[in-house]
């Protein structure tokens, strides 16, 4: 038996009224998932506890089966171990997103334009962290690049209660109503303005600014975390586990957790990736000997950041055209039994342009159970009226039990 998770970051949405009322999973043309649906167990999970602000880093712990009340330390450190940091547990890491801020001349005055900073590339954001590196990196702070406008700053020997807003929550707000609040709040701040000093004077932004284009002329931190250890996902599960991904937040969880972390340059965080690669990369990692692999696609997510409904169905659309084929069909071919999720992590609503805390759709289909149906429409309302999980290490257990069936 091969298990099969394919995590659409943030797919699940609202009702939306251009869209007669349907959400973006609703309206989107997926006909693999609206086959699987019909014979599938469908249902809602809530993936993030209530204690917890809803984002990917608590909902994919919980959907691999470690309970973030038990094994949540903070998002940075997990990117940071995906990046390959050496990072000890009295360090503190936080997310350094490269971001475009407005032209204030006042830093507190600035205005929060976009939380990717243009979607910067990886090739040039590494050279505007190397800018920002070479000029304030000391004995206590020393940053780091990863992927695109994600950045990592390890901070050593610094007290963990300071609360930080994400930039993508703060969209068209002024830096001084988005403040960090706590012990290290006013470094923080002190660090920021600095690195926009020098961002502004940055080749690649005076360019982009002569060319009317969105330059990548801040850093905001926020995510903060210590150093996790999580036990191994094979000796938990007794199953040799893969991540397929292209974000740092993920690749850090997999190797947290001892799992195959499986990756190509072409598969990135953005709303564009390789959705088939993806499902080819499973394919190979299952039928060459592993268990369990687990296909994370940031493009729904990201796409609703933007406030891209386009974008979102677009996306949606490429996850069952493309990733899904390319999974199952080699398995078929061989003769694999499967067991296959289709979940979000959690809810990202283009209303918003943020994550929300709604239970989110799944569906579990079993090769040797279950059998395409007719199509049915796969999206929120549906799977309201299915099984109902109260957190995602649940679901995994039941996903993995051969007694649910």
């Amino acid at each position: 038996m091969k298990y099969i998770v394919i995590l659409a970051d943030g797919m699940s949405d609202w009702p939306l009224a251009e869209l007669n009322g349907l959400s973006p999973m609703g309206a989107a043309a997926k006909p693999h998932m609206n086959q699987l649906a019909a014979g599938a167990i469908c249902g809602l999970c809530q993936t993030v506890p209530p204690e917890f602000t809803p984002g990917s880093d608590v909902a994919n712990l919980a959907l691999l089966g470690y309970p973030p009340e038990e094994f949540y330390r903070g998002r940075s450190a997990l990117e940071a171990l995906g990046a390959g940091m050496e990072i000890e547990y009295s360090d503190l890491t936080l997310r350094a997103n490269l971001v475009t801020l407005s032209d204030e001349a006042e830093f507190l005055d600035k205005r929060m334009l976009d939380y990717s900073g243009g979607d910067v590339s990886s090739a040039d954001a590494a050279a505007l962290i190397q800018a920002v590196s070479a000029a304030l990196d000391d004995r206590q702070t020393q940053l780091f690049p990863s992927v695109g406008f994600r950045n990592i700053l390890l901070w050593h020997n610094a007290a963990d209660d300071t609360v930080y807003r994400p930039a993508h929550a703060m969209l068209g707000g002024r830096l001084r109503d988005n403040l960090p609040e706590g012990v290290q709040a006013d470094a923080a701040v002190v660090y920021m303005q600095r690195a926009a000093d020098i961002l502004s004077q940055a080749p690649y932004n005076r360019e982009r600014v002569a060319a009317g284009l969105p330059p990548a002329n801040g850093i905001w931190l926020w995510g903060p975390g210590k150093k996790v250890a999580l036990p191994p996902f094979r000796e938990r599960y007794g199953l040799a586990g893969g991540i397929v991904c292209g974000v740092d937040l993920l690749r850090g969880i997999g190797r947290a957790a001892g799992m195959d972390v499986l990756t190509r340059p072409c598969f990135s965080g953005s709303s564009v990736t390789d959705f088939a690669g993806k499902g080819q990369l499973a394919a190979e990692y299952l039928l060459s000997g592993g268990d369990f692999v687990y296909v994370h696609i940031e493009a729904p997510d990201e796409s609703s950041h933007q406030g891209s409904l386009a974008k979102k169905i677009a996306a949606i659309e490429r996850i069952d055209a493309e990733t899904l084929p390319a999974v199952l069909n080699p398995l078929q071919a061989a003769g694999e039994a499967y067991r296959l999720l289709i979940t979000p992590d959690h809810s990202t609503s283009l209303a918003t342009r943020d994550h929300v805390r709604d239970a989110v759709p799944f569906l579990l289909f079993d090769s040797r159970h279950h059998r395409v149906g007719k199509p049915v429409r796969h999206d929120e309302a549906r799977a309201a009226q299915g099984v109902s999980f109260a957190d995602g290490t649940a679901l995994l257990r039941h996903f993995l039990d051969v007694n649910f069936y």
